[in-house]
């Protein structure tokens, strides 16, 4: 474990790293006894920091929710991370590509919960009868940090979340079976991936449930009115500046980011 100085310090490096849009080297080389306990603190400082000088929580990212994706990562569970204000974009944004180091970008559902959330003990149910909205979106992921990075490297850089486009047709969490719900996802013109929301643990709503039982352990409470990424059931696909993201979602409707 790092000490408490350490921890500090890691959070200003990604801090330093995303002002200037240099990733910095990776945080697993500076401190090699860094465990996944440091990561998450390291993380929450990062955010504290931003919450301090004006920004505000809005919710989560829920992210490595693929079988694929945690055998890539050598872990057995997925992650998370903070969703801030300043990341929240309308459907159609044109974003800046200078404002990224590594621009990625996926297509999720957002769960935006009416009721609130605290573990242990959550279940799908649970999640089902405490979200209000299910709403088409689109993830950007960055790296703060350089490749190759190991899971302590992506948790302590916020599990990569860099911005959450909402779009399409929200719909009611027991509109549609949303384990069927599919994305298309373009790149300009072409298609560059496609999936079903199933590949989220068996059903998105599980990546909420499981992070109401990860941070519930440690008295957090996942509150109404917040929104929770569910995680991608697709691989990450790169932008370029330039670069129109497009995600189909059939009849949820589709959504679009565009780097300039």
């Amino acid at each position: 474990m790092l000490s408490d100085d350490d921890r500090r310090k890691a959070a200003e490096i990604l801090l330093s790293a995303e002002e200037c849009r240099t990733p910095a080297l990776q945080l697993t080389k500076t401190f090699p006894d860094i465990q996944i306990a440091d990561s998450y603190a390291i993380s929450s400082l990062v955010t504290e920091t931003k919450i301090a000088r004006g920004d505000r929580l809005i919710g989560h990212k829920i992210g490595l929710t693929s079988k694929a994706m945690q055998a890539s990562s050598q872990i057995d569970e997925p992650d998370y991370g903070h969703l801030l204000e300043s990341m929240l974009l309308n459907d159609g944004a044109k974003v800046r590509f200078e404002d990224y180091c590594v621009p990625r970008v996926e297509p999720e559902l957002t769960f935006i919960l009416k009721e609130p959330l605290k573990g242990p003990g959550i279940g799908l149910v649970d999640v089902l009868r405490a979200t209000e909205w299910v709403v088409p979106s689109i993830e950007i992921i960055d790296a703060r940090v350089q490749n190759p990075r190991k899971i302590q490297d992506t948790v302590a850089d916020n599990g990569a979340a860099a911005g959450i486009v909402l779009g399409g047709r929200p719909v009611r969490p027991d509109a549609v079976d949303l384990r069927w719900v599919g994305a298309i996802f373009y790149r300009n013109a072409e298609i560059e991936e496609t999936g079903l929301a199933a590949g989220v643990l068996g059903h998105p709503a599980m990546a909420i449930a499981w992070l109401a039982n990860k941070v519930g352990r440690f008295g957090t409470v996942l509150e109404p009115g917040h929104l929770m990424l569910s995680g991608s059931f697709t691989r990450p696909v790169w932008a370029a500046k330039g670069d129109t993201l497009h995600a189909d979602f059939g009849p949820l409707g589709s959504v679009s980011v565009q780097f300039v």
